[in-house]
């Protein structure tokens, strides 16, 4: 199964699911949607599909969830996260209506793991490795904020070391040169799917176009199969899109996150 729709039927089928929000604190259904809550104060809707809704029910069920969120006084920030191929009359306008600000599409991409699974040779001096200590999870997680541009939080750092300490199938890997993390990213395996998530790809700009993120993804795609996953899955910028689509990786669709913030 490497066509484009059969990709997209198994990511919906196996993917939009409970399996998105495994991790939450709680979760709380709302007619179709999902609401959930993280660690940090995050709020994140998802869903399988809309149900035939109308742009008039979506406004209102925007404007329900938006009140639900507002009256958990610990919620600071909600993600809306919406798929290119939904149909969601009057959705973009809902959200806006409300306070939600749309980011960046980006594209689903879908494919075997074992497209990923190859050699890739590293620049000299550069080594990989999986990290599990708190320390190393702080130094990754300031290298990926300072990659793509974001303040440096230990927000994201908390929450992973958490989630190791869990051991859920979590995995993270670093790309090191004289003694610094210049690479990274994340593996999530999705418990009961044939999935695993590839997250958090960064690289730091000097170090781009020499084939650390893919000696990454390939690293991270090994221990995939290796944990009994056909399939992985990323949701990709257009820097890596590319790359992950010469490897055999389609795009199945896009998706946009809106974003409330208190």
């Amino acid at each position: 199964m490497t066509n484009a729709a059969g990709l997209l039927q198994a990511y919906d089928e196996q993917l939009r699911t409970d399996a998105e929000t495994l991790d939450a604190l709680a979760v709380t259904s709302h007619g179709p949607l999902r609401l959930a809550t993280f660690e940090g104060g995050r709020g994140f809707v998802t869903y399988r599909d809309l149900g035939g809704m109308g742009a008039a029910a979506i406004t209102r069920l925007v404007s329900e969830v938006l009140r639900f969120y507002r009256d958990d006084r610990t919620i600071r920030r909600v993600e809306w996260k919406t798929r290119g191929h939904d149909r969601a009359p009057g959705l973009h306008e809902a959200l806006v209506g409300n306070g939600f600000e749309p980011g960046e599409a980006e594209s689903i991409m879908v494919g075997p793991a074992t497209a990923l699974a190859v050699d890739v040779p590293l620049p000299a001096g550069v080594t990989l490795r999986r990290v599990t200590a708190a320390p190393d999870v702080r130094a990754m997680c300031a290298m990926q904020d300072e990659a793509f541009g974001d303040e440096v939080s230990d927000r994201m750092a908390e929450a992973l070391v958490r989630r190791l300490a869990l051991d859920d199938g979590l995995e993270l890997w670093v790309a090191e040169a004289d003694g610094r993390i210049v690479g990274a990213g994340r593996l999530e395996p999705v418990e009961g799917t044939d999935f695993a998530g590839i997250w958090g790809g960064a690289t730091l700009q000097p170090w781009r176009g020499r084939g650390i993120y893919r000696a990454l993804t390939a690293a991270r795609a090994r221990s995939a199969i290796i944990a009994g996953k056909a399939f992985v899955q990323s949701d990709s910028t257009e820097y890596s899109r590319p790359i992950l689509e010469r490897a055999g990786l389609v795009k199945v669709s896009t998706t946009t996150p809106y974003q409330w913030r208190r």
